[in-house]
């Protein structure tokens, strides 16, 4: 790998689980910046492991919870020694640009602390660059040690105490080869834990983490979503959402991939968390309890 284990070099995590498709992708494009590799792997039962270890990375196991737990598992028990620490989903990689970009801007940080990388989607082998999509920043790199995971179901971000912050230049791609029944049970899945925290966050009476202790463009979203779109009617604010989407984010330019990405991740998507967290309120209030109060019965909500 190109850096060393020092000061300067950067720790990347990927958690997994049956990940062989993607697995392999992911670590060949970290090995040009990163010293080390960490795939904390939930006991996949395919081929995931022995790939990781193949090309290169240091595989720790782990039982699943949520995304957040594994995470803040992997920041306390991968050793990092490293002067920074990176973040990335196993179906994601660095283009070269971006390789290039992180290269560059380890040479001379001064007192950044906090860096974000810009995300770009692929689906049905289409980039996705409009509808206000692209690019999505991302915090992904940070100094170690100065970051920790949100503790939610859903949606969670890298918190940074004082982040200092800058954006480079090239993508983090997000392109997941499974098919279009798996990613919609995989939103599915999104679903019902987004509706969790839509449930804790209401019993709270505020959003679990304060907008402060994010930054940039994901408090932005933070705040548009819980302040705003989850206040407006459920009939009527996932029709509102796809027409910003598609019509005033011109998704349309994006062609026919493009349509059906919209419509299923801004449409069809944000009306299941609205199903699921019906579904869950009605099934509360037969049992004479309150959403909240199942859940934390349930050991879903502590």
């Amino acid at each position: 790998m190109a850096q060393s284990d020092s000061p300067g070099g950067i720790t990347a995590i990927i958690l997994t689980f049956n990940e062989a498709k993607h697995i392999a992708r992911c670590i060949d494009s970290l090995r040009p910046v990163a010293a080390r590799i960490c795939v904390i792997d939930s006991h996949s039962t395919d081929d995931t492991a022995e790939i990781a270890r193949a090309h290169g990375a240091e595989v720790f196991l782990n039982p699943w919870r949520n995304y957040a737990t594994q995470f803040q598992w992997g920041l306390d028990n991968a050793g990092i020694t490293t002067g920074w620490t990176m973040r990335i989903d196993a179906d994601e990689y660095l283009e070269p640009a971006l390789q290039q970009a992180i290269g560059d801007f380890l040479a001379r940080p001064g007192a950044v602390n906090a860096v974000y990388f810009r995300r770009k989607v692929v689906f049905l082998d289409r980039p996705i660059t409009h509808g206000f999509f692209y690019p999505a920043l991302m915090l992904r790199l940070w100094r170690s040690g100065a970051g920790r995971i949100e503790q939610r179901w859903m949606d969670e971000h890298i918190l940074v105490e004082n982040p200092v912050t800058a954006t480079l230049p090239g993508d983090l791609v997000d392109h997941n080869l499974n098919d279009l029944a798996w990613w919609t049970g995989k939103h599915i899945g999104y679903a019902r834990r987004e509706a969790y925290d839509i449930i804790a966050s209401r019993a709270a009476g505020e959003s679990r983490e304060k907008a402060g202790d994010l930054s940039g463009s994901a408090r932005r979203k933070r705040f548009l979503k819980e302040r705003i779109y989850n206040r407006l009617p459920s009939a009527l604010r996932s029709s509102l959402y796809f027409f910003y989407r598609y019509g005033i984010g011109r998704g349309f330019l994006d062609g026919k991939e493009g349509f059906f990405f919209h419509f299923l991740q801004a449409y069809w998507y944000r009306t299941y968390v609205d199903a699921s967290l019906l579904e869950l309120e009605r099934r509360a209030q037969a049992q004479g309890l309150t959403a909240h109060e199942m859940l934390k019965r349930d050991g879903i909500l502590t």
